[in-house]
């Protein structure tokens, strides 16, 4: 066998493997594995490199950046359970309900908060499901808008701050979290506001698809509404500007601010006596199992990539990035469709911890902007969340919804929400000042 071909080959293997079903974790670990004993076999490979794997694994259990992880899916978790998400949500809706589409207008807002309050998708998309969905039916509005605009709000918690994905990409790419937060804010709420804007044009040129709520589906009104608003709104904006206000500023690490972030959702439930044994308990089940999967998710890559550059596989992937046509722009056409492709099938941890180490070398050589390509990565990433078959907000959402929601028509529903981040994405990539302004 050719030893030039043992790395690209390793990287077929990993992928027929993990396209086939098998978790990806032990899919990377076990192709690192057959092509260690492969190398060594004909020479290609020193199998004292393995050796290494010990510390390397070491270094992901002390890594503090990442220790922000479970922090901010603990924060986003306890809300959820607690069910101050559902209080806002259904606060809102009143405070929108009396205008066309005010509804859907109210699920952006709230999965707007949600993103900045927690950064954790899944509990975003479930929250919202389970308690609009059932209204948005109730009063008239279409299936596939609500479903779309319920999925698609749900996922804006990837590319708006404090984002686990954003913790993750920093790591990945050897950058401040802080200055990744900072230059996603902008592009996130951009697309949180072209989201709102394409509700108000639907409703406006198709009002029976998003019908105003009627006065008895609005039991607050007038000082009384307002009264509400102020007690369910104010509490987690407060927690938002803690949280991100102490990153922005410099007084604390995104991993102390995450814990700012777990300790003040358990002081709001608890202040709405809603801190019990049984929502503790849920909240660091669902913490523990989501930290455990990233984890082994970090191990296998290092894994992969500790035999994939014993094989001189980096090298193969750098000449193979840094002499494409055009350049930088070459770099960034391949490396927003592979990611974009890849997204249909694969989740965004697995795209993070396989693909961006072998890009960000390629970037840095170029001399690209580390924080612009970590915030454009993110907005692409966050469309693997919708795209068909395999976007994991449409299976989150899926779970949730009433029987009478076909899956070809919440498909239907994410395809106008999929072209607004295509959008947002080609914004982001022409104008780079939409990210890089708050950072310099």
């Amino acid at each position: 066998m050719n030893q030039e071909w043992l790395a690209p080959l390793m990287f077929v293997v990993a992928f027929f493997f993990i396209f086939s079903g098998y978790p990806v974790a032990f899919a990377l670990g076990g192709t690192a594995l057959i092509f260690a004993v492969l190398g060594s076999s004909i020479g290609a490979f020193d199998w004292n490199l393995l050796f290494a794997m010990p510390e390397r694994t070491f270094g992901i259990m002390s890594n503090y950046v990442l220790l922000a992880v479970p922090f901010f899916i603990f924060m986003g978790a306890m809300l959820e359970r607690s069910r101050l998400a559902e209080d806002l949500l259904k606060t809102i809706g009143m405070l929108f309900g009396p205008i066309r589409g005010g509804l859907g207008l109210a699920v952006i807002f709230v999965g707007t908060l949600l993103a900045a309050a927690t950064g954790v998708v899944g509990a975003s998309v479930v929250a919202m499901g389970m308690i609009s969905m059932p209204v948005m039916l109730q009063y008239g509005y279409s299936k596939e808008f609500s479903a779309g605009i319920i999925t698609a709000s749900g996922t804006l918690g990837q590319i708006i701050p404090p984002s686990v994905v954003l913790v993750v990409l920093a790591d990945q790419l050897a950058i401040s979290v802080g200055d990744l937060f900072l230059g996603a804010f902008i592009p996130g709420l951009a697309l949180a506001s072209l989201f709102a804007i394409f509700v108000m044009v639907v409703a406006l040129f198709k009002p029976k698809t998003m019908p105003a709520l009627p006065k008895d589906a609005r039991p607050f009104h007038g000082m009384a509404l307002l009264r509400q608003v102020v007690l369910v709104l104010i509490p987690p904006l407060v927690l938002i500007l803690l949280v991100l206000g102490s990153i922005f500023i410099g007084v604390a690490t995104p991993t102390e601010a995450g814990a700012i972030g777990a300790t003040g959702a358990m002081a709001l439930a608890a202040i709405n006596r809603r801190f019990t044994k049984t929502c503790l308990r849920e909240t660091m089940d669902h913490t523990t199992k989501l930290t455990v999967m990233v984890m082994f998710l970090l191990i296998g890559s290092t894994a992969f990539a500790l035999v994939f550059r014993g094989l001189n596989g980096d090298l193969w992937i750098e000449h193979l990035l840094t002499n494409l046509p055009g350049g930088k722009i070459g770099l960034i056409i391949v490396a927003n469709l592979t990611i974009f492709i890849l997204g249909f099938f694969i989740d965004f941890f697995e795209i993070a911890f396989i693909i961006i180490p072998l890009l960000a070398p390629a970037a840095k050589l170029l001399g690209i902007d580390m924080v612009w390509f970590g915030v454009m990565i993110a907005m692409n990433l966050q469309t693997s969340f919708l795209t068909p078959p395999f976007g994991f907000a449409l299976f989150y959402f899926r779970g949730v919804a009433p029987p009478e929601i076909k899956t070809t028509q919440i498909y239907k529903g994410v395809l106008p929400f999929i072209a607004i981040q295509v959008l947002c994405l080609i914004l982001v990539i022409l104008f780079p000042g939409l990210v890089t302004y708050l950072v310099k």
